[in-house]
C-alpha cells in the first residue's frame, strides 16, 4: 500500500449552509431532523454543520440526550454552562447548598470560554430548573448568536422529562432571535408526537423533515480514497451493490471498507460477508430481544417478516399460539404491544398503521434468528 492516509469524512457543506441560510431567512428558530440510527446524523453535525455555523459568527452547543438519557436536563443544562458561563456554576451549586462531588475544567467551545464539568447532585429537578435560569440570565448578557444542537432529542418527550422540557421551552420562546435550535433524533414516530400533539411542550416548535441520506455520491468518494491507497481498487460496482447489502447505513460500510482494506485476499464479496455476519449478529440483539415480552417478541417478529394487519385475527391467533394459549388474545394485546415497542424505539408507526423497524439491522437479526 501507499503510505498516504485518506480522511474518511464525506464532507456536506452545501446541506450545511441549506440549513444554516434557513435560520438566517428568520422565519423560524428551530427545524427537526430524524433519521434512523447509523446514518451519519452526529458526523454530519459535529464535522459539517457546526464549523460552518461557527465560520458565520454562531457560538454552538452540542449535547447528545442519548449519552445521558435518563437524566437529559443535566446533559443539556451542563453543555449550556460549558459554553456560557463555566466559572459561575460551582458558584450557583454552592448558592444552592448542594454536596458538589465534582468539577474540573477543561475543553474548549468557540465563542465563550474553557471549561469543563462533571457533577453530581440531588434534587435535580430543583438545580438543574435554577441553573438553566442562571445560564441563561448569562447568556443574555453577550452579544453573540447561538445555535442549541440536541441529539437524540426524542428523549425529551419522555414523560419524565416533561418538567424540564417546559421549562427549557420557556427560556428558548423569549431568546428566539438570538438561540436558534437545531433538533435531530432517531425515532420518528417520538419527534412526530413531540411536535404534532397539542399537549406536549415542543407542540408546533419546529419543523420536522427526513435526515438527508447519503447515497451514491458517498460511495463514489469512499471508492475513490480506497484507490488512493489500495493496490487493488475497489469496483464502484462492487461498493455500491455492498452499500445495498448493509441497509445503506454509512457505519457498516465503512466496515466493509476496513475489512477490505486489512484483508485484500478476502476480495469484495468475502469482506461482505464478513461484515454482515458481524453488524447483523453482534451489535447486542440478543440481550434486546430477551428483555422483550413473550408477546412483544412475537408481533415483531411479524412486523420483521413484513405482516401488515397487526391487529386481526390472524395476528391474534399467532400471539395466542406462541404463548402456549389455545385461543387468540383479546384485541387490546396487540394494542399493548405495538405501544411499548414505540415506546422504547424499537419500531415506528407509518402510514395506515404499518410499522417499521427503527432499526433495520434489527430487523434482519430477527428475520435470521434461529
Amino acid at each position: 500500500m501507499q503510505t498516504s492516509s485518506p480522511h474518511w469524512h464525506f464532507p456536506r457543506p452545501e446541506l450545511a449552509q441549506a440549513y444554516l441560510a434557513s435560520f438566517e431567512l428568520g422565519l423560524s428558530c428551530a427545524r427537526g431532523l430524524f433519521a434512523r440510527r447509523r446514518m451519519g446524523k452526529t458526523e454530519f453535525l459535529m464535522q459539517d454543520f457546526i464549523p460552518s455555523a461557527e465560520a458565520k459568527g454562531y457560538a454552538c452547543v452540542y449535547v447528545n440526550l442519548w449519552d445521558l438519557k435518563d437524566d437529559p436536563a443535566t446533559a443539556l443544562v451542563s453543555a449550556l454552562h460549558k459554553a456560557i458561563e463555566p466559572k459561575s456554576f460551582a458558584k450557583a451549586w454552592e448558592r444552592l447548598k448542594t454536596p458538589l462531588k465534582k468539577i474540573k475544567a477543561s475543553g474548549k467551545v468557540a465563542g465563550f470560554a474553557e471549561a469543563g464539568l462533571e457533577a453530581e447532585f440531588t434534587d435535580k429537578n430543583r438545580l438543574t430548573g435554577t441553573l438553566l435560569m442562571d445560564v441563561m440570565a448569562a447568556f443574555d448578557k453577550t452579544k453573540i448568536p447561538l445555535i442549541l444542537i440536541i441529539d437524540e432529542a426524542q428523549v425529551l418527550a419522555n414523560v419524565e422529562n416533561t418538567v424540564f422540557a417546559h421549562a427549557l421551552r420557556a427560556a428558548l420562546d423569549i431568546r428566539k432571535k438570538r438561540i436558534k435550535v437545531l433538533f435531530a433524533g432517531s425515532s420518528e414516530a417520538t419527534l412526530r408526537r413531540m411536535f404534532g400533539r397539542a399537549s406536549e411542550p415542543f407542540y408546533n416548535w419546529a419543523a420536522l423533515e427526513p435526515f438527508q441520506l447519503l447515497g451514491h455520491e458517498f460511495v463514489a468518494a469512499m471508492v475513490e480514497k480506497v484507490a488512493s491507497i489500495a493496490r487493488t481498487p475497489l469496483p464502484l460496482a462492487d461498493a455500491l451493490a455492498a452499500f445495498d447489502a448493509l441497509k445503506q447505513t454509512p457505519l457498516f460500510f465503512r466496515l466493509y471498507l476496513d475489512r477490505y482494506l486489512t484483508n485484500p485476499f478476502e476480495g469484495a464479496q468475502g469482506a461482505l460477508d464478513f461484515t454482515k455476519a458481524h453488524v447483523f449478529n453482534d451489535m447486542g440483539f440478543e440481550k434486546q430481544w430477551d428483555e422483550l415480552l413473550p408477546a412483544d417478541q412475537a408481533l415483531l417478529a411479524m412486523i420483521a417478516e413484513g405482516t401488515s394487519d397487526l391487529q386481526g385475527s390472524e395476528v391474534r391467533r399467532r400471539i395466542g399460539t406462541s404463548l402456549g394459549l389455545e385461543k387468540p388474545v383479546t384485541a387490546a394485546t396487540p394494542q399493548n404491544t405495538l405501544r411499548r415497542l414505540a415506546d422504547k424505539n424499537i419500531v415506528t408507526r407509518m402510514e395506515r398503521g404499518n410499522y417499521q423497524f427503527e432499526d433495520e439491522a434489527f430487523a434482519d437479526w430477527v428475520r435470521h434468528r434461529e
